[in-house]
């Protein structure tokens, strides 16, 4: 049982080899991620040392951000053109809850995450939920989509009742992984180790918007060895 006590890295974990990131901002000069190709070719090659098999594109689009489907469709492609590595490339976005995103859903004019095209990623505020959340994740289920709530953890207006309720509402939750090796904090890192232990998340990302102290902040950071084998568990079962 010591193995299981041991602390090791996520490179150390071994759960980025065949990984699937479904939630980065490496698209170029579109939101407050990556802002020039060359960086995102950067942190490909990054993802190719370290074994991962599919990254999901998912800018940002929001009120403040109020990007269009054509004009990401168009920067991906452009991206796509000069990318000749191993890293299966796809394009998503991930969506605020808010008046942007309610006329998006009326036109279906939306980014799907998964390749059946059944998923939406969506956000709201760190601090504060929509006052009709509820109803638009419901909104969300009658246009036929299966929402997915971004890093849940983070929202420090939840609680383990909260999480419970959506979950109930099949709604499913998306994994930060920063959010374990304490980059957001302590209170962060607790709420995703107990997601995580219930079973409640779907989907992992890296979150990952600059190259920048990505190594020594979140990739050599430490984890417990319960934590590593959970997620090698769950991550078997999710989407």
């Amino acid at each position: 049982m010591w193995f299981f006590d041991k602390r090791i890295s996520l490179v150390e974990s071994g759960i980025f080899r065949g990984f699937t990131d479904w939630h980065c901002h490496l698209l170029p000069g579109v939101d407050d991620g990556v802002q020039r190709i060359w960086e995102s070719l950067q942190i490909l090659a990054l993802y190719e040392d370290l074994g991962v098999k599919e990254l999901w594109l998912t800018p940002h689009i929001m009120e403040e951000i109020p990007n269009t489907v054509v004009g990401l469709k168009k920067r991906f492609e452009e991206l796509a053109l000069v990318y000749r590595g191993s890293v299966a490339l796809r394009l998503a976005s991930e969506n605020m809850l808010d008046n942007l995103f309610e006329e998006r859903l009326e036109k279906n004019d939306l980014l799907p995450l998964g390749k059946d095209g059944k998923h939406l990623l969506v956000e709201t505020s760190c601090f504060n939920p929509p006052m009709n959340m509820d109803d638009i994740l419901l909104r969300i289920k009658e246009k036929g989509y299966i929402p997915v709530l971004a890093h849940p953890e983070r929202y420090m207006y939840m609680d383990k009742n909260d999480y419970r309720r959506l979950n109930e509402m099949n709604v499913r939750f998306q994994l930060n992984l920063p959010s374990l090796v304490g980059a957001y904090g302590p209170e962060v890192r607790g709420k995703a180790e107990w997601l995580l232990k219930k079973g409640y998340y779907h989907l992992c990302g890296s979150d990952l918007h600059q190259l920048a102290s990505w190594n020594e902040t979140i990739l050599k950071k430490k984890i417990s060895g319960n934590i590593s084998r959970m997620l090698h568990i769950f991550y078997a079962t999710w989407l």
